[in-house]
């Protein structure tokens, strides 16, 4: 795969609904980069085997992994419950997780010619996919007000599901993440930890726009 050079790279981990994938659209839009939430791929192949159990095989999570279009990404079926769960336990496979690595490669070091470079968010983007970014932030939240941020979208979303069931999938969640094999989900040395539970969206936006800036106008 041929790198891009000079291009500005972000990367950052997170347990789900600490506000990562709001700060990196976020960061996005206003360096212009290109931006890819990597949880949703795991959630596409998750989906992909609820929906082809018996005939889900890895060459059928190739051919649609290289056929991926963010537009695939923006499916409302990918956010159920369902599908996060059978995301966590997809994430777990060392195979899959090779193929989608991939993919985030390019992604992450060649992405399109009009994007100033590129800002990917997950679990291990920090700690794997792209070890080497030029910024690496690790967002969190505590479980309590994660919870609450979940609930909410699910409700806007007219997702039927209780709030103690939510407080139960993250927690298993974390778990999964922080446990499994390959790609766990950690905060590096050399990553800057954000903790958004007492931050509103934009107070957490100035402050990594503040830390970015001062790197990028010295």
């Amino acid at each position: 795969m041929k790198k891009r050079k000079n291009i500005i790279t972000v990367a950052i981990d997170s347990p789900a609904a600490a506000g990562a994938g709001t700060q990196a659209k976020l960061i996005s839009k206003n360096y212009n980069l290109f931006y890819l939430d990597t949880g949703k791929i795991y959630r596409y192949i998750g989906m992909l085997k609820l929906n082809n159990n018996n005939k889900f095989t890895y060459n059928l999570v190739k051919h649609k992994i290289s056929k991926l279009k963010l537009s695939n990404l923006k499916n409302r079926k990918l956010l159920s419950n369902e599908v996060a769960k059978s995301a966590s336990e997809i994430a777990k496979n060392k195979r899959i997780r090779n193929i989608v690595h991939k993919f985030q490669q390019r992604c992450a070091y060649s992405p399109p010619k009009n994007y100033k470079g590129s800002v990917l968010d997950g679990r291990d983007i920090i700690t794997v996919q792209v070890k080497d970014a030029m910024f690496k932030f690790y967002i969190t939240a505590s479980l309590k007000v994660r919870t609450k941020r979940r609930f909410a979208e699910y409700k806007k979303l007219n997702i039927k599901i209780t709030y103690k069931e939510v407080l139960k999938s993250l927690r298993n969640r974390d778990k999964s993440d922080k446990k499994r094999k390959y790609g766990p989900l950690k905060k590096t040395k050399d990553s800057i930890l954000i903790n958004t539970t007492k931050l509103s969206k934009k107070a957490c936006f100035l402050k990594i726009k503040a830390i970015m800036d001062k790197k990028l106008n010295n």
